[in-house]
């Protein structure tokens, strides 16, 4: 048995902006790792749930999958007008309580990163911390958006944004102190991966990519992955939380994947290389040179393994070196892990005696 690190349970107080698949999957893990959760002091509550196209619905006595479920029907009100009322209401009932948290999950809009900042400064005004799965704020407004909840004193987790639930800023911020990344380079996208995996098969990539969309992994409209979006837009955010560049997925210099991609494999794996869509950045600043490039690698490289839906990452670091990290397999699961991930930081960083 493993036993409570802290004899009065922190109360998390949440309230979910989006319910899709992630946010659906990450309320049912909660359930699930409740014992592990409480073992450690927390105690989640979910007081609300606000969406785009079906409304919102709040209780300050606490709500499960099922009552969200039954609950939360069409017509209820705008999402972008909603979020911050419902925010104004959970600062009001919760007053006392130590930790007010807004889940933000709603979809990317890769031009703007709207309306998920709008909706993170909007938690910030109310003391409310964030975490998100949303790339959209990191990618487009990472600096400003630390800067303001530092002041606040609030917390800005996303680990989400970036390899699903593999800890990628967590592995740098908690588990290399002192580290300084100089440069990064990955395979960020699992649609893209596994159509060029399938392309060097042989097999057509209309086929492949209707795999991927029955799987629930691509979209129905999938240009945000196979046009290089996507990738662009963790690159973005990498590149702005370790190289301060201060850019936009709008910046990088992106190329995407199609049909006319499968020669090129295929010539490329019968030499013994294999073609992955690389995300990478390097240098410092407003220089930071970030792209996403179609990258013929040698099979020495530790991305050229990467098979199917596999993502990895390499950082370049100062005085580590060269660390990789890979994810074998993604999805909505991993991300919801990752979003319970930051809650844990969170609120670890509540428990903490240095806290006030």
């Amino acid at each position: 048995m493993v036993p409570q690190l802290h004899s009065t349970p922190l109360t998390l107080t949440l309230l979910l902006a989006g319910y899709g698949n992630v946010a659906r999957r990450f309320v049912t893990l909660l359930d699930e790792t409740r014992p592990a959760l409480n073992a450690l002091g927390i105690q989640p509550v979910i007081v609300g749930v606000v969406t785009r196209r079906h409304g919102k619905v709040l209780d300050e006595a606490g709500l499960d999958a099922a009552t969200i479920a039954q609950r939360l029907t069409g017509g209820g009100g705008q999402e972008s007008a909603a979020i911050p009322s419902a925010l104004e209401w959970c600062a009001r009932g919760f007053q006392r309580a130590k930790a007010r948290v807004l889940i933000e999950t709603t979809t990317l809009d890769v031009r703007s990163g709207e309306p998920a900042i709008s909706h993170v400064r909007a938690a910030f005004t109310t003391g409310t911390h964030v975490v998100t799965a949303n790339k959209g704020p990191v990618a487009f407004a990472y600096r400003a958006l630390a800067d303001e909840a530092n002041a606040a004193g609030v917390s800005f987790l996303f680990e989400g944004a970036v390899m699903d639930g593999i800890p990628v800023f967590n592995l740098v911020r908690e588990t290399m102190p002192a580290v300084t990344v100089r440069g990064f380079r990955g395979v960020v996208n699992s649609t893209t991966n596994y159509l060029l995996t399938a392309m060097e098969r042989g097999e057509p990539f209309e086929r492949a990519l209707a795999d991927m969309q029955a799987a629930g992994v691509a979209e129905a409209d999938p240009s945000l992955d196979v046009d290089g979006w996507d990738a662009a837009a963790k690159a973005a955010a990498m590149a702005n939380v370790w190289l301060d560049a201060g850019t936009t997925p709008l910046a990088i210099a992106r190329a995407g994947i199609g049909p006319d991609t499968a020669a090129r494999a295929q010539t490329a794996r019968a030499a013994g290389r294999r073609l992955k869509l690389v995300a990478s950045g390097s240098g410092l600043g407003r220089t930071a040179d970030v792209r996403v490039a179609l990258e013929e690698l040698g099979m020495d490289d530790p991305l050229a393994i990467l098979d199917g839906q596999a993502n990895a990452l390499e950082l370049d670091t100062w005085p580590l070196g060269r660390t990789v990290i890979m994810q074998r397999g993604g999805g909505l699961e991993k991300t919801a892990y990752a979003l319970l991930t930051d809650i844990i930081t969170l609120a670890r960083r509540l428990q903490s005696p240095e806290t006030t």
